[in-house]
């Protein structure tokens, strides 16, 4: 196995760190982009989490020699387990927190989601705008919660970390 998953999950984590340490300089900013620069490094933070989740995905799709190119969400490995007779911990330990709405990794990609969702700017009363005209939905749009926002992305990536290195102990036991 040529471990290329593995490197790349942790490559991910790293862009997570280092996205996570501009957000926090992003919201002591004083400059005129401040709030663009924290919705910016909101969902970038979002993008390399869910990213080293799906490199984690194929990383474990690798350990037990499937094709890992393959696997794009939990439910795709699942089924390759399944299919092969196999029942793996890690696996199910991904599936609880997946389907545990109260879970960090329900909420991160719940999160992540919430980036792609648009919404139909409506016309003002009065005012005459372009139907056609979309906003991405803002995860913070008031800024009021960007502290709060930090330290629950912070946790998450700190629980995702705890996740990979105790599922890595137990793969290499396999």
């Amino acid at each position: 196995m040529s471990g290329v998953y593995l490197t790349r999950t942790n490559q991910k984590l790293n862009f997570t760190r280092i996205h996570l340490d501009a957000l926090k300089a992003a919201q002591e900013s004083t400059g005129w982009s401040k709030h663009a620069l924290i919705e910016s490094y909101n969902e970038s933070v979002l993008f390399h989490m869910v990213s080293a989740y799906s490199s984690l995905l194929r990383e474990i799709a690798e350990q037990y020699s499937f094709d890992a190119n393959r696997i794009t969400k939990l439910s795709q490995l699942v089924e390759q387990m399944e299919s092969q007779g196999l029942e793996a911990p890690e696996v199910a330990e991904l599936q609880q927190l997946h389907n545990d709405p109260e879970s960090w990794l329900h909420h991160l990609l719940a999160a992540y989601k919430g980036c792609w969702r648009a919404e139909d700017h409506q016309a003002s009363a009065g005012q005459a705008e372009s139907v056609s005209e979309i906003h991405v939905m803002q995860i913070n749009p008031n800024h009021a919660e960007d502290g709060d926002i930090i330290r629950e992305y912070q946790e998450w990536f700190g629980q995702f970390k705890a996740l990979i290195e105790r599922l890595r102990v137990g793969m290499q036991e396999w």
